[in-house]
């Protein structure tokens, strides 16, 4: 059987599922999958979800944590 599409909510000019998959999240952050379970071992990445044994992110929470980490230089 034909397994169902995940419905896609609008977010500014682009959609985006609801939870986002380790490999969504990485290509969004530019940074390796590998990164993002470093982070989260030690509890410094966006926020996770547990469905049954995958992981997954939901995406207000990681735009939340990358504003977070965000730098300004106010000396330039």
């Amino acid at each position: 059987m034909p397994r169902n599409p995940r419905p896609a909510i609008a977010t500014g000019s682009t959609s985006r599922t609801p939870l986002a998959t380790p490999e969504e999240v990485a290509a969004y952050l530019g940074v390796p999958v590998k990164t993002l379970y470093q982070w989260r071992h030690r509890r410094t990445g966006p926020n996770t979800l547990k469905v049954g044994r995958h992981l997954r992110y939901r995406w207000p929470e990681v735009d939340e944590w990358l504003a977070a980490q965000a730098t300004y230089d106010l000396t330039a």
